[in-house]
């Protein structure tokens, strides 16, 4: 009998540890083919991309819903200095990024990304919101204005001088703090617009006397969203931009930051797009 105890002892120890293993490692091997795991690696990167007077924390509940959806987001600063600054960058932003793209824009984000894209061929869809979509050689001032007395956005405009470390300088353009919200975004508490306006980021004016040298949308699938409250840049200007570019288009009631007040909606049109990259 005092041979037996320690062989039986032994035999249980060495089937309880190995009991202990098989249950420890089973729930990491599923882990591992999770249906979820496995459908996130194939979907595309999305990259927002805001506009003026705003800044990356714009897309906030857009990049929750998508992270949650589970897509790749990056929503990258744009520099907010001229068209052709700001396209190049976003454009080396792209270049970091492996594997498909969903490129989104808000407002002057529009017409950033339709000339960053050109000749990627890593984009597979661009969404507009409630954007600027202007085409080759198209003055961004005279887009935003095609459609005089549709918004109200020029006279609520404070020029602001700036100087460079060169010696250069220009003028800042800034949303006046007290126009913020009837222009900007009406559809926002005013305790909730107070502070976007004074966090708000300035675009040098030279900004809307660019042309861009690309128009993206004429090659890569486009989708667009149409904010008929919209009084910075307006509805009926939209509406003809999502109209040229053959756009994927939905309207809504809503004012021109519709990434903030309707996010949800933003997030579907955003994941309607991505389905095209599969």
């Amino acid at each position: 009998m005092s041979v037996r105890r320690p062989r039986l002892h032994t035999l249980l120890v060495t089937a309880a540890v190995t009991a202990a293993a098989s249950l420890s490692l089973t729930p990491l091997a599923s882990a591992q083919t999770t249906p979820a795991a496995s459908s996130t690696a194939a979907k595309p990167t999305v990259v927002l991309v805001h506009g003026a007077f705003a800044d990356s924390s714009s897309w906030n509940g857009v990049v929750k819903r998508l992270q949650h959806d589970g897509y790749p987001v990056i929503a990258p600063a744009n520099p907010l200095r001229g068209l052709a600054q700001d396209s190049t960058y976003i454009a080396s932003v792209l270049a970091s990024v492996k594997g498909p793209v969903v490129l989104v824009g808000h407002s002057y984000g529009g017409a950033v990304i339709s000339q960053a894209a050109a000749n990627d061929p890593q984009v597979k869809a661009l969404v507009y919101i409630a954007a600027l979509v202007p085409d080759t050689g198209e003055n961004l001032g005279a887009l935003a204005n095609k459609f005089p007395g549709t918004n109200a956005l020029n006279p609520s405009l404070r020029p602001i001088p700036f100087s460079n470390a060169d010696g250069t300088g220009g003028s800042d353009l800034y949303v006046d703090p007290t126009l913020f919200r009837s222009v900007f975004a009406a559809d926002l508490p005013a305790s909730q617009t107070v502070v976007m306006a004074a966090e708000q980021r300035p675009i040098a004016a030279a900004a809307f006397a660019a042309s861009p040298t690309a128009a993206a949308w004429h090659t890569i699938p486009s989708w667009a969203l149409v904010a008929k409250q919209d009084q910075a840049l307006g509805a009926p200007v939209e509406r003809f931009e999502a109209q040229r570019a053959h756009s994927h288009t939905i309207e809504i009631s809503s004012s021109h930051v519709a990434m903030i007040s309707h996010p949800g909606t933003v997030t579907h049109l955003i994941e309607d797009a991505a389905t095209t990259t599969r």
